[in-house]
């Protein structure tokens, strides 16, 4: 208690305008989106994250690509066996590689754009918060000056609340965008390695099925 008002956060929500609980109860309900989008992601880019390595793990190894788990690689290696498995004769090595490649590389943009989903929203969110915020300031300013013209008091006390509602909003703003932008960083940092390392994966695997349409790789892959 400071003045006889009460400045606790409830109270500086209790007591603002229409437009400032407003303003406030849209950046915390964009909050908790922001925050179920970052959970989400979390989870989800470590379970990839972990099946790229997977992947790599059976590239290297003599044991092919017959074990393989998760949704990531084995839709690159249907989508790769698929094209292999339409060659024609006619075509040279680089073209069936070419084309093998391109069907992989398309199955990979698909799924990394699934865990594209929630990413905009978190950008519009870390541009766009603070400035909601700060019109639900503004607004609240303007309130507070127009009180004090109204009272003709111009005390702490009588200035203090207004100001403290205002400046809440701007508050919850930051609250709301400072974790949506590093989340949205992070995670698009994240995608972008997937996909590098996933991309190395299919140049190799690439290059393997284009050499022999009757090649060990074939073996593997039909179990």
């Amino acid at each position: 208690m400071t003045g006889g008002h009460d400045l606790s956060f409830m109270s500086l929500f209790m007591q603002a305008d229409l437009i400032v609980k407003s303003v406030m109860a849209v950046l915390a309900l964009a909050s908790l989106v922001c925050w179920t989008i970052i959970i989400e992601k979390l989870f989800r880019l470590t379970a990839m994250r972990s099946q790229v390595r997977r992947f790599e793990k059976a590239n290297r190894s003599d044991e092919g690509f017959s074990d393989i788990k998760g949704d990531l690689p084995q839709s690159i290696m249907t989508a790769g066996l698929a094209a292999w498995r339409d060659s024609d004769k006619s075509e040279s090595r680089a073209e069936r590689r070419d084309r093998i490649e391109r069907a992989m590389k398309l199955a990979m943009t698909m799924r990394l754009r699934r865990a594209e989903i929630g990413l905009p929203f978190l950008a519009t969110i870390g541009s766009a918060a603070p400035f909601i915020g700060l019109f639900g300031t503004v607004w609240g300013i303007m309130n507070s000056f127009s009180a004090i013209a109204e009272s003709q008091d111009t005390s702490l006390a009588v200035v203090a609340p207004g100001i403290a509602e205002a400046l809440f909003a701007t508050a919850i703003g930051l609250v709301a965008a400072i974790p949506a932008v590093m989340a949205y960083n992070k995670f698009s940092v994240d995608l972008g390695r997937i996909a590098y390392r996933t991309n190395a994966v299919i140049a190799d695997v690439g290059n393997r099925l284009s050499r022999d349409p009757v090649s060990r790789v074939r073996a593997e892959a039909a179990e």
